[in-house]
């Protein structure tokens, strides 16, 4: 989702090549593309560039004209970092709030642990907001990077129906009323296919 909303919300022309997770877990078809048989990976002449924070990178450095990062030096060092905590952790929240746009699982998965991954991403908007928003609703002010590593999450919140404070809700709602999370979230909904192993609840279309 990250890197898709990053060139959708910046009008980066690209071409999307769709695969299909099995019920194994692999990747259908995704051999010729990537090096490590995962996504996304984004294929720059015919070379690919795998990983979500190096494509969002990638692009950045590509087209410097869409100012993907904060043009403040401090602002850019802060988006830079919560884009790696983001990449590389909230492990609790990730197992036990699994990104699902079509369904609705209101308190499902909270935890202690869990609550602790919330109350972080809560202080990481909240500061953001504070500190580098102005001149826009989103975490640095006008759409960047970080906005797109958070957009899975700000569904999350939404699927599971956490109660978030004025300041963090507010950024969520702006973030998943972006045109290019809309788009994302209106296709997921209209598609049927499914990983058993990830939604068992689920039954298969006729």
């Amino acid at each position: 989702m990250r890197p898709w909303v990053l060139l959708k919300q910046a009008d980066i022309a690209f071409e999307e090549i769709q695969l299909w997770f099995g019920d194994d877990g692999a990747v259908h078809g995704i051999e010729p593309h990537s090096p490590t048989r995962k996504v996304p990976v984004l294929i720059v002449d015919g070379e690919p560039v795998w990983d979500s924070l190096a494509i969002c990178e990638a692009v950045a450095e590509m087209f410097p004209q869409k100012r993907l990062w904060p043009e403040d030096v401090r602002a850019r060092q802060i988006a830079r970092s919560i884009c790696a905590e983001m990449h590389a952790g909230f492990r609790e929240l990730r197992g036990a709030m699994p990104m699902n746009i079509s369904a609705s699982f209101p308190g499902k998965g909270m935890s202690p642990e869990v609550q602790g991954d919330i109350d972080r991403i809560v202080n990481i908007w909240e500061s953001c907001r504070e500190h580098h928003g102005k001149g826009g609703h989103l975490l640095f002010g006008q759409f960047t990077a970080a906005d797109a590593f958070y957009a899975p999450v700000a569904s999350r919140f939404l699927t599971h129906a956490v109660t978030l404070p004025p300041v963090a809700q507010a950024y969520a709602e702006a973030l998943l009323a972006l045109p290019a999370v809309r788009e994302w979230m209106e296709q997921a909904r209209r598609e049927n296919r499914f990983v058993r192993a990830d939604e068992p609840y689920r039954s298969a279309p006729a």
